[in-house]
Protein backbone atom coordinates (compact mmCIF):
# COMPACT_ATOMS: atom_id res chain seq x y z
CA UNK A 1 0.00 0.00 0.00
CA UNK A 2 1.77 3.16 -1.23
CA UNK A 3 -1.09 5.51 -0.36
CA UNK A 4 -2.60 5.31 3.12
CA UNK A 5 -6.30 6.22 3.03
CA UNK A 6 -7.41 8.87 5.54
CA UNK A 7 -10.27 11.35 5.79
CA UNK A 8 -8.88 14.88 6.10
CA UNK A 9 -10.74 17.54 8.06
CA UNK A 10 -11.29 20.48 5.66
CA UNK A 11 -14.33 22.27 7.13
CA UNK A 12 -13.75 26.00 6.69
CA UNK A 13 -10.19 25.47 5.47
CA UNK A 14 -8.63 26.60 2.20
CA UNK A 15 -8.27 24.47 -0.91
CA UNK A 16 -6.44 25.90 -3.91
CA UNK A 17 -7.08 24.95 -7.53
CA UNK A 18 -4.59 26.23 -10.10
CA UNK A 19 -6.12 26.15 -13.58
CA UNK A 20 -9.35 27.27 -15.18
CA UNK A 21 -10.43 24.76 -17.81
CA UNK A 22 -11.91 21.25 -17.94
CA UNK A 23 -9.40 19.55 -15.63
CA UNK A 24 -10.00 22.20 -12.95
CA UNK A 25 -13.77 22.03 -13.45
CA UNK A 26 -13.72 18.24 -12.92
CA UNK A 27 -11.96 18.70 -9.56
CA UNK A 28 -14.35 21.49 -8.56
CA UNK A 29 -17.41 19.27 -9.07
CA UNK A 30 -16.06 17.04 -6.32
CA UNK A 31 -14.62 19.75 -4.05
CA UNK A 32 -17.92 21.64 -4.02
CA UNK A 33 -19.43 18.74 -2.07
CA UNK A 34 -17.19 19.76 0.84
CA UNK A 35 -17.45 22.63 3.32
CA UNK A 36 -14.00 23.99 2.41
CA UNK A 37 -13.21 27.49 1.17
CA UNK A 38 -12.15 27.05 -2.46
CA UNK A 39 -10.02 29.50 -4.45
CA UNK A 40 -9.26 29.10 -8.14
CA UNK A 41 -6.24 30.79 -9.73
CA UNK A 42 -6.43 31.07 -13.53
CA UNK A 43 -5.63 33.76 -16.06
CA UNK A 44 -8.48 32.50 -18.22
CA UNK A 45 -11.41 30.55 -16.78
CA UNK A 46 -14.12 28.31 -18.21
CA UNK A 47 -17.59 29.91 -18.26
CA UNK A 48 -18.87 27.37 -15.71
CA UNK A 49 -16.10 28.33 -13.30
CA UNK A 50 -16.95 32.00 -13.78
CA UNK A 51 -20.60 31.13 -13.04
CA UNK A 52 -19.64 29.33 -9.83
CA UNK A 53 -17.66 32.40 -8.74
CA UNK A 54 -20.60 34.71 -9.49
CA UNK A 55 -22.81 32.59 -7.24
CA UNK A 56 -20.29 32.83 -4.41
CA UNK A 57 -19.52 29.11 -4.36
CA UNK A 58 -15.83 29.66 -5.07
CA UNK A 59 -13.40 32.56 -5.19
CA UNK A 60 -11.85 33.16 -8.63
CA UNK A 61 -8.55 35.06 -8.97
CA UNK A 62 -7.88 35.82 -12.64
CA UNK A 63 -4.12 35.40 -12.64
CA UNK A 64 -1.61 32.58 -12.13
CA UNK A 65 -0.75 31.47 -8.59
CA UNK A 66 1.95 33.58 -6.95
CA UNK A 67 4.02 33.35 -3.78
CA UNK A 68 1.91 33.85 -0.67
CA UNK A 69 -1.32 32.65 -2.32
CA UNK A 70 -1.21 29.17 -0.79
CA UNK A 71 -0.47 30.19 2.79
CA UNK A 72 -2.81 28.32 5.18
CA UNK A 73 -4.16 26.14 2.36
CA UNK A 74 -4.45 22.43 3.26
CA UNK A 75 -4.75 21.08 -0.29
CA UNK A 76 -3.53 22.20 -3.69
CA UNK A 77 -4.67 20.87 -7.06
CA UNK A 78 -2.52 21.55 -10.11
CA UNK A 79 -4.99 21.45 -12.99
CA UNK A 80 -3.42 23.83 -15.49
CA UNK A 81 -3.20 21.22 -18.25
CA UNK A 82 0.31 22.55 -18.71
CA UNK A 83 3.25 20.63 -17.21
CA UNK A 84 5.47 23.68 -16.77
CA UNK A 85 2.79 25.74 -15.02
CA UNK A 86 1.74 22.79 -12.87
CA UNK A 87 5.32 22.30 -11.74
CA UNK A 88 5.81 26.03 -11.00
CA UNK A 89 2.55 26.50 -9.05
CA UNK A 90 2.93 23.19 -7.18
CA UNK A 91 6.39 24.25 -5.98
CA UNK A 92 4.91 27.41 -4.48
CA UNK A 93 2.08 25.53 -2.78
CA UNK A 94 4.39 22.84 -1.40
CA UNK A 95 6.75 25.43 0.08
CA UNK A 96 3.78 27.15 1.74
CA UNK A 97 2.62 23.96 3.44
CA UNK A 98 -0.16 22.54 1.27
CA UNK A 99 -0.43 18.91 0.21
CA UNK A 100 -0.01 18.61 -3.56
CA UNK A 101 -2.03 16.83 -6.22
CA UNK A 102 -1.20 17.34 -9.88
CA UNK A 103 -3.74 16.05 -12.38
CA UNK A 104 -2.43 13.03 -14.33
CA UNK A 105 0.94 13.20 -12.57
CA UNK A 106 1.03 10.49 -9.92
CA UNK A 107 4.80 10.66 -9.39
CA UNK A 108 4.86 14.32 -8.32
CA UNK A 109 1.63 14.20 -6.29
CA UNK A 110 1.65 13.88 -2.51
CA UNK A 111 -1.92 12.56 -2.41
CA UNK A 112 -4.48 11.16 -4.83
CA UNK A 113 -8.21 11.76 -5.02
CA UNK A 114 -10.22 8.53 -4.85
CA UNK A 115 -13.49 7.70 -6.51
CA UNK A 116 -16.13 8.63 -3.94
CA UNK A 117 -19.54 7.25 -3.06
CA UNK A 118 -21.34 10.07 -1.28
CA UNK A 119 -24.05 9.31 1.25
CA UNK A 120 -23.15 12.24 3.47
CA UNK A 121 -22.04 11.75 6.22
CA UNK A 122 -21.32 8.21 5.01
CA UNK A 123 -18.46 8.45 2.52
CA UNK A 124 -16.75 5.59 0.71
CA UNK A 125 -13.40 6.24 -0.96
CA UNK A 126 -12.11 3.86 -3.63
CA UNK A 127 -8.51 4.03 -4.75
CA UNK A 128 -6.29 2.01 -7.06
CA UNK A 129 -3.10 4.08 -6.45
CA UNK A 130 -3.54 5.50 -9.93
CA UNK A 131 -3.18 2.09 -11.56
CA UNK A 132 -6.75 1.55 -12.76
CA UNK A 133 -9.15 4.53 -12.52
CA UNK A 134 -11.62 2.65 -14.73
CA UNK A 135 -11.76 -0.14 -12.17
CA UNK A 136 -12.34 2.36 -9.34
CA UNK A 137 -15.24 3.89 -11.25
CA UNK A 138 -16.76 0.46 -11.88
CA UNK A 139 -16.60 -0.35 -8.15
CA UNK A 140 -18.13 3.05 -7.39
CA UNK A 141 -21.03 2.31 -9.73
CA UNK A 142 -21.67 -1.04 -8.07
CA UNK A 143 -21.67 0.54 -4.60
CA UNK A 144 -23.96 3.36 -5.73
CA UNK A 145 -26.46 0.72 -6.81
CA UNK A 146 -26.20 -1.21 -3.54
CA UNK A 147 -26.36 1.60 -0.97
CA UNK A 148 -29.79 3.16 -0.41
CA UNK A 149 -30.09 6.92 -0.88
CA UNK A 150 -31.64 7.33 2.58
CA UNK A 151 -28.52 5.92 4.28
CA UNK A 152 -27.12 9.42 4.78
CA UNK A 153 -30.32 10.62 6.47
CA UNK A 154 -30.19 7.76 8.97
CA UNK A 155 -26.50 8.41 9.64
CA UNK A 156 -27.10 12.12 10.36
CA UNK A 157 -29.91 11.36 12.79
CA UNK A 158 -27.91 8.55 14.39
CA UNK A 159 -24.89 10.82 14.86
CA UNK A 160 -26.91 13.22 17.03
CA UNK A 161 -28.10 10.26 19.13
CA UNK A 162 -24.69 8.72 19.82
CA UNK A 163 -24.17 10.33 23.24
CA UNK A 164 -27.44 8.85 24.54
CA UNK A 165 -26.35 5.38 23.40
CA UNK A 166 -23.16 5.65 25.47
CA UNK A 167 -25.25 4.51 28.43
CA UNK A 168 -25.08 0.98 26.96
CA UNK A 169 -22.05 -1.25 27.65
CA UNK A 170 -19.17 -0.67 25.27
CA UNK A 171 -18.59 -3.35 22.64
CA UNK A 172 -21.03 -5.84 21.23
CA UNK A 173 -24.14 -4.38 22.95
CA UNK A 174 -23.66 -1.01 21.26
CA UNK A 175 -22.85 -2.64 17.94
CA UNK A 176 -26.03 -4.71 18.15
CA UNK A 177 -27.99 -1.53 18.89
CA UNK A 178 -26.66 0.30 15.85
CA UNK A 179 -26.96 -2.77 13.62
CA UNK A 180 -30.64 -3.12 14.49
CA UNK A 181 -31.19 0.60 13.93
CA UNK A 182 -29.43 0.98 10.59
CA UNK A 183 -30.60 -2.25 9.00
CA UNK A 184 -34.04 -2.85 10.55
CA UNK A 185 -35.77 -0.22 12.69
CA UNK A 186 -34.35 2.92 11.08
CA UNK A 187 -35.22 2.22 7.40
CA UNK A 188 -38.70 1.00 8.35
CA UNK A 189 -39.38 4.07 10.49
CA UNK A 190 -38.12 6.45 7.79
CA UNK A 191 -40.33 4.82 5.20
CA UNK A 192 -43.45 4.90 7.38
CA UNK A 193 -43.13 8.15 9.35
CA UNK A 194 -40.19 10.16 8.00
CA UNK A 195 -37.48 11.77 10.16
CA UNK A 196 -39.74 12.10 13.21
CA UNK A 197 -40.41 8.38 13.03
CA UNK A 198 -36.67 7.65 12.94
CA UNK A 199 -36.04 9.67 16.11
CA UNK A 200 -38.91 7.90 17.85
CA UNK A 201 -37.57 4.50 16.80
CA UNK A 202 -34.16 5.36 18.29
CA UNK A 203 -35.66 6.17 21.68
CA UNK A 204 -37.81 3.04 21.62
CA UNK A 205 -34.86 0.87 20.66
CA UNK A 206 -32.66 2.36 23.39
CA UNK A 207 -35.33 1.60 26.00
CA UNK A 208 -35.37 -2.00 24.80
CA UNK A 209 -31.58 -2.37 25.07
CA UNK A 210 -31.45 -0.72 28.53
CA UNK A 211 -33.80 -3.39 29.84
CA UNK A 212 -31.49 -6.14 28.58
CA UNK A 213 -27.98 -4.92 29.36
CA UNK A 214 -26.37 -8.37 29.43
CA UNK A 215 -25.60 -9.57 25.93
CA UNK A 216 -25.45 -13.33 25.64
CA UNK A 217 -22.54 -14.87 23.81
CA UNK A 218 -23.05 -16.94 20.72
CA UNK A 219 -20.94 -19.27 18.57
CA UNK A 220 -20.95 -19.69 14.82
CA UNK A 221 -19.02 -22.56 13.26
CA UNK A 222 -17.90 -21.36 9.84
CA UNK A 223 -16.43 -23.42 7.02
CA UNK A 224 -13.79 -21.22 5.38
CA UNK A 225 -13.53 -23.32 2.22
CA UNK A 226 -10.28 -24.49 0.60
CA UNK A 227 -8.46 -21.16 0.79
CA UNK A 228 -9.70 -18.88 -1.97
CA UNK A 229 -11.65 -16.02 -0.30
CA UNK A 230 -13.98 -15.93 -3.32
CA UNK A 231 -15.18 -19.41 -2.36
CA UNK A 232 -16.46 -18.24 1.03
CA UNK A 233 -20.24 -18.24 1.25
CA UNK A 234 -22.07 -14.94 1.66
CA UNK A 235 -23.19 -16.04 5.11
CA UNK A 236 -19.59 -16.71 6.11
CA UNK A 237 -18.51 -13.25 4.95
CA UNK A 238 -21.31 -11.59 6.91
CA UNK A 239 -20.30 -13.42 10.06
CA UNK A 240 -16.67 -12.36 9.70
CA UNK A 241 -17.86 -8.75 9.44
CA UNK A 242 -19.61 -8.85 12.83
CA UNK A 243 -17.39 -11.21 14.81
CA UNK A 244 -16.04 -10.24 18.22
CA UNK A 245 -13.61 -13.17 18.42
CA UNK A 246 -12.33 -15.44 15.65
CA UNK A 247 -10.68 -18.71 16.65
CA UNK A 248 -9.17 -20.20 13.52
CA UNK A 249 -7.34 -23.28 12.29
CA UNK A 250 -3.73 -23.32 11.12
CA UNK A 251 -4.68 -23.51 7.44
CA UNK A 252 -6.75 -20.32 7.38
CA UNK A 253 -4.81 -17.92 5.13
CA UNK A 254 -4.22 -14.22 5.66
CA UNK A 255 -6.48 -13.31 2.70
CA UNK A 256 -9.47 -14.74 4.56
CA UNK A 257 -8.40 -13.26 7.90
CA UNK A 258 -8.25 -9.85 6.19
CA UNK A 259 -12.04 -10.08 5.92
CA UNK A 260 -12.46 -10.22 9.70
CA UNK A 261 -13.74 -7.08 11.42
CA UNK A 262 -10.67 -5.03 12.30
CA UNK A 263 -11.53 -4.70 15.99
CA UNK A 264 -12.09 -8.44 16.47
CA UNK A 265 -9.77 -10.61 18.55
CA UNK A 266 -8.10 -13.19 16.28
CA UNK A 267 -6.74 -16.37 17.87
CA UNK A 268 -4.71 -19.01 16.05
CA UNK A 269 -5.72 -22.41 17.45
CA UNK A 270 -3.92 -24.46 14.82
CA UNK A 271 -3.36 -28.18 14.79
CA UNK A 272 -0.74 -30.02 12.75
CA UNK A 273 -0.65 -33.74 12.18
CA UNK A 274 2.30 -35.26 14.08
CA UNK A 275 3.37 -31.70 14.94
CA UNK A 276 2.80 -28.90 17.47
CA UNK A 277 -0.88 -28.34 18.20
CA UNK A 278 -3.27 -26.54 20.46
CA UNK A 279 -5.09 -29.24 22.39
CA UNK A 280 -8.77 -29.79 21.71
CA UNK A 281 -9.60 -29.13 25.36
CA UNK A 282 -7.78 -25.79 25.16
CA UNK A 283 -9.76 -24.85 22.04
CA UNK A 284 -13.01 -25.78 23.77
CA UNK A 285 -12.03 -23.66 26.76
CA UNK A 286 -11.21 -20.67 24.53
CA UNK A 287 -14.57 -20.84 22.77
CA UNK A 288 -16.45 -21.13 26.08
CA UNK A 289 -14.46 -18.38 27.82
CA UNK A 290 -15.10 -15.75 25.15
CA UNK A 291 -18.72 -16.77 24.69
CA UNK A 292 -19.43 -16.50 28.41
CA UNK A 293 -17.96 -12.98 28.30
CA UNK A 294 -20.74 -12.05 25.86
CA UNK A 295 -18.75 -12.29 22.61
CA UNK A 296 -19.97 -13.47 19.26
CA UNK A 297 -17.36 -16.14 18.57
CA UNK A 298 -16.57 -17.44 15.10
CA UNK A 299 -14.93 -20.86 15.08
CA UNK A 300 -13.32 -20.73 11.65
CA UNK A 301 -12.33 -24.05 10.14
CA UNK A 302 -10.72 -24.81 6.78
CA UNK A 303 -12.89 -26.49 4.16
CA UNK A 304 -16.19 -27.66 5.58
CA UNK A 305 -16.24 -27.66 9.38
CA UNK A 306 -18.13 -30.97 9.52
CA UNK A 307 -15.44 -32.97 7.67
CA UNK A 308 -12.48 -34.02 9.84
CA UNK A 309 -12.89 -30.81 11.84
CA UNK A 310 -13.67 -32.24 15.30
CA UNK A 311 -16.91 -30.33 15.14
CA UNK A 312 -18.83 -32.71 17.42
CA UNK A 313 -16.32 -32.35 20.24
CA UNK A 314 -16.74 -28.58 20.24
CA UNK A 315 -20.52 -28.76 19.90
CA UNK A 316 -20.71 -31.14 22.85
CA UNK A 317 -18.66 -28.76 25.00
CA UNK A 318 -21.11 -25.93 24.18
CA UNK A 319 -24.23 -28.05 24.59
CA UNK A 320 -23.15 -29.13 28.06
CA UNK A 321 -23.27 -25.47 29.11
CA UNK A 322 -26.39 -24.52 27.15
CA UNK A 323 -24.49 -22.20 24.77
CA UNK A 324 -26.30 -21.53 21.51
CA UNK A 325 -24.62 -21.98 18.13
CA UNK A 326 -25.25 -22.55 14.46
CA UNK A 327 -23.18 -23.94 11.57
CA UNK A 328 -22.33 -22.40 8.21
CA UNK A 329 -21.02 -25.06 5.82
CA UNK A 330 -18.08 -24.47 3.50
CA UNK A 331 -16.68 -25.96 0.31
CA UNK A 332 -14.60 -28.98 1.28
CA UNK A 333 -11.15 -29.62 -0.22
CA UNK A 334 -12.41 -32.74 -2.03
CA UNK A 335 -14.92 -30.73 -4.06
CA UNK A 336 -12.38 -28.00 -4.83
CA UNK A 337 -9.77 -30.60 -5.83
CA UNK A 338 -12.14 -32.39 -8.19
CA UNK A 339 -12.92 -29.04 -9.79
CA UNK A 340 -9.19 -28.32 -10.12
CA UNK A 341 -8.61 -31.52 -12.14
CA UNK A 342 -11.86 -31.06 -14.08
CA UNK A 343 -13.43 -34.22 -12.73
CA UNK A 344 -16.62 -35.11 -10.90
CA UNK A 345 -16.47 -37.02 -7.64
CA UNK A 346 -19.19 -39.44 -8.75
CA UNK A 347 -20.06 -40.74 -12.19
CA UNK A 348 -22.79 -42.99 -13.54
CA UNK A 349 -21.53 -46.54 -14.19
CA UNK A 350 -18.21 -45.71 -12.55
CA UNK A 351 -18.79 -45.00 -8.88
CA UNK A 352 -22.04 -44.33 -7.06
CA UNK A 353 -20.24 -43.38 -3.86
CA UNK A 354 -17.04 -41.75 -2.67
CA UNK A 355 -15.15 -42.14 0.58
CA UNK A 356 -13.67 -39.28 2.54
CA UNK A 357 -10.80 -40.72 4.58
CA UNK A 358 -8.06 -39.21 6.73
CA UNK A 359 -4.41 -40.19 6.79
CA UNK A 360 -4.17 -39.90 10.55
CA UNK A 361 -6.26 -39.46 13.67
CA UNK A 362 -5.51 -38.69 17.30
CA UNK A 363 -3.92 -42.12 17.78
CA UNK A 364 -1.62 -41.96 14.73
CA UNK A 365 -2.10 -43.39 11.25
CA UNK A 366 -5.78 -44.01 10.61
CA UNK A 367 -7.00 -47.50 9.66
CA UNK A 368 -9.81 -48.06 7.17
CA UNK A 369 -11.59 -50.84 5.29
CA UNK A 370 -8.67 -51.20 2.87
CA UNK A 371 -10.10 -54.27 1.15
CA UNK A 372 -13.24 -52.36 0.19
CA UNK A 373 -11.09 -49.53 -1.23
CA UNK A 374 -9.22 -51.90 -3.57
CA UNK A 375 -12.31 -52.29 -5.74
CA UNK A 376 -11.55 -50.88 -9.21
CA UNK A 377 -14.57 -48.56 -9.03
CA UNK A 378 -13.57 -47.08 -5.67
CA UNK A 379 -12.91 -43.36 -5.44
CA UNK A 380 -11.56 -41.81 -2.25
CA UNK A 381 -10.58 -38.32 -1.12
CA UNK A 382 -7.64 -38.62 1.26
CA UNK A 383 -7.28 -35.74 3.71
CA UNK A 384 -4.09 -35.13 5.71
CA UNK A 385 -2.31 -37.91 3.84
CA UNK A 386 1.19 -36.55 3.11
CA UNK A 387 3.01 -37.95 6.13
CA UNK A 388 0.87 -41.10 6.05
CA UNK A 389 1.35 -41.67 2.31
CA UNK A 390 3.67 -44.68 2.63
CA UNK A 391 1.32 -46.27 5.17
CA UNK A 392 -1.72 -45.71 2.91
CA UNK A 393 0.17 -46.92 -0.16
CA UNK A 394 1.33 -50.08 1.62
CA UNK A 395 -2.06 -50.95 3.09
CA UNK A 396 -3.85 -50.58 -0.25
CA UNK A 397 -1.34 -52.63 -2.26
CA UNK A 398 -1.16 -55.27 0.49
CA UNK A 399 -4.94 -55.69 0.28
CA UNK A 400 -4.89 -56.11 -3.51
CA UNK A 401 -5.10 -52.63 -5.01
CA UNK A 402 -3.65 -52.23 -8.50
CA UNK A 403 -0.32 -50.32 -8.18
CA UNK A 404 -1.25 -48.50 -11.41
CA UNK A 405 -4.41 -47.03 -9.89
CA UNK A 406 -4.43 -43.36 -10.94
CA UNK A 407 -4.08 -40.71 -8.28
CA UNK A 408 -4.13 -36.92 -8.26
CA UNK A 409 -2.47 -34.80 -5.61
CA UNK A 410 -3.62 -31.21 -5.33
CA UNK A 411 -1.49 -28.91 -3.19
CA UNK A 412 -2.85 -25.54 -1.98
CA UNK A 413 -6.07 -26.16 -3.86
CA UNK A 414 -7.89 -23.06 -5.18
CA UNK A 415 -5.04 -20.73 -4.20
CA UNK A 416 -2.55 -18.77 -6.31
CA UNK A 417 0.21 -21.33 -5.58
CA UNK A 418 -1.90 -24.38 -6.40
CA UNK A 419 -0.02 -27.34 -7.87
CA UNK A 420 -1.53 -30.47 -9.40
CA UNK A 421 0.30 -33.79 -9.69
CA UNK A 422 -0.86 -36.77 -11.74
CA UNK A 423 0.61 -40.03 -10.43
CA UNK A 424 -0.24 -43.61 -9.49
CA UNK A 425 -0.61 -45.49 -6.23
CA UNK A 426 2.84 -47.08 -6.56
CA UNK A 427 4.45 -43.65 -7.07
CA UNK A 428 2.47 -41.79 -4.40
CA UNK A 429 5.19 -41.35 -1.78
CA UNK A 430 7.89 -40.71 -4.39
CA UNK A 431 5.75 -38.01 -5.98
CA UNK A 432 5.26 -36.23 -2.64
CA UNK A 433 8.95 -36.44 -1.73
CA UNK A 434 10.48 -35.51 -5.08
CA UNK A 435 8.19 -32.54 -5.61
CA UNK A 436 8.59 -31.29 -2.05
CA UNK A 437 4.87 -31.09 -1.45
CA UNK A 438 4.83 -29.26 1.88
CA UNK A 439 1.62 -27.24 1.61
CA UNK A 440 -1.80 -28.62 2.54
CA UNK A 441 -2.60 -31.32 0.00
CA UNK A 442 -5.49 -33.63 -0.81
CA UNK A 443 -5.09 -36.89 -2.73
CA UNK A 444 -7.82 -38.24 -4.96
CA UNK A 445 -7.49 -42.03 -5.17
CA UNK A 446 -8.85 -43.47 -8.42
CA UNK A 447 -9.04 -40.16 -10.30
CA UNK A 448 -6.61 -38.67 -12.80
CA UNK A 449 -6.88 -35.13 -14.19
CA UNK A 450 -9.32 -35.12 -17.09
CA UNK A 451 -7.16 -33.10 -19.50
CA UNK A 452 -3.56 -32.93 -18.33
CA UNK A 453 -2.45 -30.69 -21.19
CA UNK A 454 -5.15 -28.12 -20.45
CA UNK A 455 -4.55 -27.69 -16.74
CA UNK A 456 -1.82 -25.25 -15.77
CA UNK A 457 1.17 -26.44 -13.79
CA UNK A 458 0.32 -30.16 -13.85
CA UNK A 459 3.16 -32.60 -13.31
CA UNK A 460 2.55 -36.06 -14.71
CA UNK A 461 4.28 -38.73 -12.59
CA UNK A 462 2.40 -41.65 -14.09
CA UNK A 463 4.93 -41.60 -16.96
CA UNK A 464 7.67 -42.61 -14.51
CA UNK A 465 5.83 -45.87 -13.94
CA UNK A 466 5.65 -46.60 -17.67
CA UNK A 467 9.33 -45.79 -18.17
CA UNK A 468 10.38 -48.08 -15.32
CA UNK A 469 8.39 -50.95 -16.82
CA UNK A 470 9.88 -50.39 -20.29
CA UNK A 471 13.45 -50.68 -18.97
CA UNK A 472 12.72 -53.53 -16.54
Amino acid sequence: MKHFPIFLSIEGKRIIVSGGQQAALAKLRLLLKTSASITVYAKEAHEDIILLASKGKIKLVKRPLEKGDAICAVLFYGANEDKIEDKRSAKIAREEGALINIVDNLEDSQFITPAIVDRDPVTIAIGTEGAAPVLARAIKTDLENILPIHLGILAKIGKKFRKKVNILPLGRTRRDFWTEFYFKKGPAALLENGKNGVEASLNSLLDKFKLNKVTKGYVVFVGAGPGDPDLLTLKARKELNIADVVIHDRLIGKDILELVRREAVIINAGKEGFGPSVSQNKINDLIIEHTQNGARVIRLKGGDCSIFGRLDEEINALSNLGINYHIIPGITAASASAAAIKQSLTKRNRNSSIRFITGHDIEGYADHDWKELTNKTSIAAIYMGKKASRFIQGRLIMHGADPDTPMSIIENVSQYNQRIFSTTLSQLTKCITQNKIIGPALSLYGLAPREVSNIAEIIDHSSEVRNEKEFA
